[in-house]
């Protein structure tokens, strides 16, 4: 009967001490709690802190980054500026040296050019020796250019036709030019113009320059001219009118034929005079037409000059019309219509009335009496 007492014993001792236990493990942790919250609360408070200071330096690093990102596109900025100043300096400079280059070969240009003679109306069986033995008595040449050559075929280059002289059969005439080294030279070549240099070719030499100038004065303009024509029988033409000067027939330049119209030059104006009255006659079977030619600049800067001579003859008509004799008499001056329109006189309404009620008591009183 012991046992079983002893066990119930042990059993309220075992629950009494695990009772106490847990109470001051109660108390400990009661104890134990503040100072755990409390670091809680510190660590949040660090937390926060350390939270605002990887903040700043956050944007102290991003402000850096902008800051360092503006320096480098400005000086990518300045860079493109510079390469751009470099680049227009180049191209200033490059379009400075063409326009100078320009200018230097426009006055070499010119310069040879007064230097170089035109020679027309050559015939296809010309060389460079004849050319030569014709114009070195005037003057050391440099060079002679054949122009207007019509090969002979297609696949055959002008420059290859002039070398090899292979030109087409039905080429009459070719033209050339002759450069002399001083340009006092060329101009006493300029005598040579209208020699017969062969049978039926009298050939035509004028400087090359541009400046040259062409009287119009003592020329005349041909029309309707036939297409397979030469400059001698247009010569021959007008032979009778005067000292022929040149003749000038504009041609294709690939074909060699006329485009129907041509100059002639003469010596005196006297010959133009003579020249009009071929106007109408026949050349090579056609009526070819013979004109004045007209300076197109003053014809464009004083388009009505051929009307004021018509006024300037109606008004002396008018004024002769009158006689100095007749009584002229003051005009009387007409009497100014006034251009409103008239209004019709209308009474007023209060008016109306009042006439309307007097005539009224008028007829009454009459028919009283």
């Amino acid at each position: 009967f012991l046992l079983p007492f002893f066990l119930k014993e042990n059993k309220k001792r075992k629950r009494a001490e695990e009772g106490e236990k847990a109470s001051e493990d109660q108390s400990v942790s009661a104890i134990q709690e503040p100072p755990v919250k409390a670091k809680k609360i510190r660590k949040k408070e660090r937390s926060g802190a350390e939270k605002k200071l990887s903040e700043r330096e956050n944007a102290l690093e991003q402000a850096d980054e902008e800051e360092d990102q503006k320096l480098f596109q400005n000086q990518v900025k300045q860079k493109k500026k510079a390469s751009q100043a470099i680049t227009k300096g180049v191209v200033n400079s490059a379009t400075g040296a063409t326009a100078k280059q320009r200018k230097r070969k426009r006055v070499t240009d010119e310069a040879a050019d007064r230097r170089t003679v035109f020679v027309g109306n050559l015939p296809v069986s010309c060389t460079d020796q004849v050319l030569k033995s014709l114009f070195k008595k005037y003057g050391q040449i440099q060079s002679i250019r054949f122009r207007s050559l019509i090969p002979a075929e297609d696949a055959v280059s002008k420059k290859v036709a002039a070398i090899k002289h292979k030109v087409h059969p039905n080429a009459k005439f070719i033209n050339a030019y002759v450069v002399f080294k001083e340009e006092c030279d060329a101009q006493k070549a300029l005598k040579e113009n209208g020699t017969e240099i062969a049978s039926g070719f009298h050939i035509r030499v004028d400087t090359a320059s541009k400046t040259s100038s062409h009287d119009n004065k003592r020329s005349v303009f041909l029309g309707n001219l036939p297409y397979d024509i030469r400059d001698d029988a247009v010569r021959e033409h007008f032979h009778d009118c005067g000292d022929v000067v040149g003749v000038r027939v504009v041609r294709d330049r690939s074909t060699g034929l006329g485009k129907g119209f041509g100059y002639v030059l003469f010596e005196n104006t006297d010959a133009v005079h003579l020249a009009l009255k071929l106007n109408n006659s026949v050349l090579m079977g056609r009526k070819i037409r013979v004109q004045r030619i007209t300076d197109k600049k003053k014809a464009q800067k004083s388009p009505d000059q051929s009307r004021a001579p018509k006024e300037r003859l109606d008004k002396k008509k008018k004024e002769k019309s009158c006689s100095n004799d007749s009584f002229v008499g003051e005009k009387a001056t007409p009497l100014k219509k006034s251009t409103k329109p008239k209004r019709l006189k209308t009474t007023p309404r209060n008016k109306a009335g009042k006439n309307k009620k007097s005539f009224g008591k008028n007829q009454s009183s009459k028919n009283a009496r």
